[in-house]
């Protein structure tokens, strides 16, 4: 069940809570930096009273909440190399699990038909499982660059 609205933080028109705040130059209202999920009430509540919920009051909310998921993910610099691999290390063998069994050409129970139950497996992991892991993999290292080696480097380049 979905909870949440989309709410604009600066609204489309020229006219709309917030409408004063827009930005000068070139603005896209439906950009995710100026959309935050909120819950119907708090949606309306937020709109009707723009004096007290402001663009920068709204966007630290966003801020905030992006900054503990993050690091409820584990993204975040570490202190030390060991505390990197240990974050991504468990994400990178899932991938590599999901890959030995079920991926094209490579995996354990590949099968060349593309209506396969494998194949729907395949394209349902790779879509939960492979991609999210990726992205945290990439966030992480990339919050953690000076922990790595030049080889390393150009190693998480290819990567990319």
């Amino acid at each position: 069940m979905h909870i949440a609205e989309m709410a604009h933080v600066i609204p489309h028109g020229v006219t709309g809570p917030r409408h004063q705040e827009r930005p000068d130059g070139d603005f896209e209202a439906d950009s995710f930096g100026n959309l935050v999920l909120l819950c119907p009430t708090c949606h309306t509540i937020v709109d009707k009273d723009p004096a007290s919920y402001s663009r920068s009051t709204l966007l630290s909310w966003k801020q905030n909440h992006l900054a503990a998921l993050a690091r409820h993910q584990g993204i975040c610099p570490y202190a030390e190399r060991r505390q990197v691999r240990g974050a991504i290390g468990s994400a990178m063998a899932e991938n590599k699990a999901v890959w030995s069994e079920l991926a094209p050409n490579n995996g354990s129970r590949f099968a060349y038909d593309p209506e396969s139950e494998v194949a729907r497996t395949w394209e349902q992991r790779m879509r939960n499982v492979i991609l999210p892991n990726h992205f945290r993999i990439e966030s992480i290292i990339k919050a953690n660059l000076d922990h790595l080696t030049e080889t390393e480097r150009e190693v998480f380049a290819k990567y990319q």
